[in-house]
């Protein structure tokens, strides 16, 4: 169950990069050292203690450490007094929407404690977060664990219960070394950073649901992710596991009729199937889910969403089998109206279609239930269909 959310503060609160850089390149100028950003990039998500140590043994540059760190410390302040802060779009009102939604927040920079505490004030977000936590306060930085494993301290969670959002590969190997699953942030300001390790990619705070989060953490765990539930119902992602509950369904004739490239041979459709729950859940963020009674907790079909392509054009078809036993008594309309109300709320997806047999009759009516329109006919695989649609 995830119980708290860290955010880093450089490259994922303020895009304070840049502003980084041109101060160390300035500090490192009054000592006669010519660097360029490349240099001053490779430490990104490090500290800047680092980066000072590096530079006297590289450089040979007659200081100690602190007094170069205190000279950096000045230069990046007398920026930030003269230009502000630069706010990631959406991080404000992503950082409300999850303390609102009672997460525990809290920010693990390589940034000093001084700095933290100044932007979250400066920004109007210092009271959503619990704690906050600078490297500083640790004996090795990102990439090390150090400052995520103090965060989980001052928290009180575990790494199970806690994701991180990092726009560095020093910050997103420190997470995975502290065993918290990470959330990369896309920011072009951050030298290209690959973050190749993070569970997942977003460029963009804006309409991150706390769905999402939930489901990140459940999908870094290994768990099928739950997608959301009706008065009878429950909607997750299918588990290996469940494979084998659903082959039967697949094999009834009545079911079987309107589906295509189901195999004969049970190993080789769970082979299928496997590879299915592998990759395309956690690359689209969606697929053909498993449909659970909420009386028995068995499985009784599936209902979800695909990329198809359909007479040349890339579309998100809905598509459900259930049960021939759970036929006529409104299965497939609720499943369908959920899923449909997930795509829109959470996916923000905007026009979903229905591929549905000209002769399924049932299938035409849950569609016309569900508000969707015939747009035209259509043949797919040798099948000759109608193509509803739906658009929000």
């Amino acid at each position: 169950m995830l119980k708290a959310i860290i955010f880093d503060m450089d490259g994922v609160i303020i895009d304070s990069e840049p502003a980084h850089a041109r101060a160390a390149l300035s500090v490192f100028s009054s000592h006669g050292i010519n660097v360029d950003t490349g240099y001053c990039n490779s430490f990104i998500g490090s500290s800047t203690k680092n980066m000072c140590e590096d530079a006297i043994k590289r450089f040979g540059i007659d200081i100690t450490t602190s007094a170069l760190l205190n000279e950096m410390n000045k230069a990046k302040s007398d920026i930030v007094k003269k230009e502000g802060y630069i706010i990631i779009d959406g991080v404000q009102e992503l950082v409300k929407k999850l303390y609102k939604a009672g997460y525990k927040l809290a920010v693990a920079s390589s940034s000093s404690p001084v700095e933290i505490e100044d932007t979250v004030k400066a920004l109007g977000i210092r009271k959503y977060f619990n704690k906050l936590v600078s490297s500083s306060n640790v004996k090795n930085p990102k990439p090390a664990p150090d400052t995520f494993e103090l965060a989980l301290s001052k928290l009180g969670v575990s790494a199970k219960e806690t994701i991180v959002i990092e726009d560095s590969d020093y910050g997103v190997e420190a997470a995975k070394a502290a065993g918290i699953a990470c959330i990369g942030y896309i920011n072009k300001n951050s030298a290209n950073q690959s973050l190749k390790k993070a569970n997942v990619l977003v460029e963009s705070f804006n309409n991150l649901s706390t769905h999402f989060f939930e489901y990140t953490l459940q999908r870094s765990q290994g768990l099928p992710v739950y997608i959301t539930d009706t008065k009878r119902l429950v909607i997750r992602e299918l588990a290996i596991s469940d494979i084998k509950e659903i082959y039967p369904i697949y094999t009834d004739p009545n079911v079987r009729k309107y589906i295509e490239n189901i195999d004969d041979y049970m190993e080789n459709e769970i082979e299928k199937q496997k590879a299915y729950i592998q990759n395309v859940y956690s690359f689209y963020g969606y697929g053909l889910w498993g449909v659970f009674s909420k009386t028995t907790g068995r499985l009784i079909g599936r209902c979800g969403i695909e990329n198809q392509l359909i007479d040349g054009k890339e579309e998100i078809m809905l598509s459900y089998l259930l049960d021939s036993q759970h036929w006529g008594y409104g299965y497939a309309l609720e499943c369908c109206n959920a899923v449909l109300k997930y795509a829109k709320e959470e996916l923000d997806i905007h026009r979903i279609v229905a591929g549905i047999d000209f002769d399924n009759s049932r299938s035409i009516k849950t569609a016309q239930k569900l508000g969707m329109k015939l747009e035209k006919e259509f043949t797919y695989k040798n099948r000759k269909k109608e193509l509803y649609t739906i658009e929000f």
